[in-house]
């Protein structure tokens, strides 16, 4: 999408406040002991307050509000009887429409008490986002988003997940740039244009740089014991800096 008007941005706005309340609400709620399904659950409640429709179910039949992953896992996870554990490595990945608008956005944190090298790269992850997102602006090479995740990652003893991608959203869930690569491109000439609505999410790992898909048809799991964390806002370019929409 590429914004066309100040009703577009609005309508982009409110629905990423939407998002990132949920996500927000969500962690607060996550506790040792309770399923995947029970957060599910709260925040399924928490878009249907706002009246926004989660977008995976509508768009993809995904058989849940929110995508949950844990530890192994990497995106998409189903929400299901899995039980939460001290020392867990969660990710919450909220997408949501509504008025016509979509926002996505996600967010990965440990359940304490956690070994410290957990929040070390939440937070490494989080901090590559918003370099990224920074550096963002009318005329920028797309394949620099790539260029700077993977170097980031690389200056922090991390790797890149090369598999998953950043993509363009806001009247649809994943539309045009799509494959938004997290590693370098030369043939990708594509260029940053005002007005463009993308996602920015940077999945950085201990060890692999691949996900392999679940016999479930949905979740991504990466194939050793590493652990990768994911954070993920919808952002429109401008002239300056990006509108982070998925703000809380």
């Amino acid at each position: 999408m590429t914004v066309g008007s100040q009703n577009d941005i609005e309508g982009l706005k409110k629905i990423g406040k939407i998002v990132a309340w949920t996500i927000r609400e969500m962690k607060r709620h996550a506790r040792v002991g309770m399923t995947t399904k029970e957060l599910d659950d709260i925040g399924g409640r928490l878009l249907k307050r706002h009246g926004a429709v989660p977008a995976p179910k509508a768009t993809y039949q995904f058989p849940g509000n929110t995508c949950i992953s844990i530890n192994q896992e990497v995106a998409h996870g189903i929400p299901g009887n899995r039980i939460i554990q001290p020392g867990d490595l969660v990710n919450i990945d909220v997408s949501a429409k509504l008025g016509g608008y979509y926002a996505d956005a996600g967010h990965s944190f440990p359940i304490l008490p956690s070994h410290p090298s957990l929040s070390r790269l939440c937070n490494y992850t989080h901090a590559t986002m918003m370099k990224v997102i920074s550096s963002l602006h009318h005329g920028v090479k797309l394949n620099e988003i790539g260029r700077m995740m993977e170097n980031e990652a690389a200056k922090g003893g991390y790797r890149v997940i090369q598999n998953l991608c950043s993509h363009g959203i806001g009247k649809s869930l994943h539309e045009a740039p799509k494959n938004i690569l997290p590693v370098y491109d030369k043939h990708d000439k594509r260029v940053l244009k005002e007005g463009m609505v993308i996602t920015i999410e940077p999945f950085l790992s201990t060890g692999a740089d691949y996900v392999v898909e679940r016999s479930d048809g949905w979740t991504l799991c990466v194939p050793d014991n590493s652990y990768v964390a994911q954070h993920e806002h919808t952002i429109i370019i401008t002239k300056n800096q990006p509108i982070i929409v998925t703000a809380a």
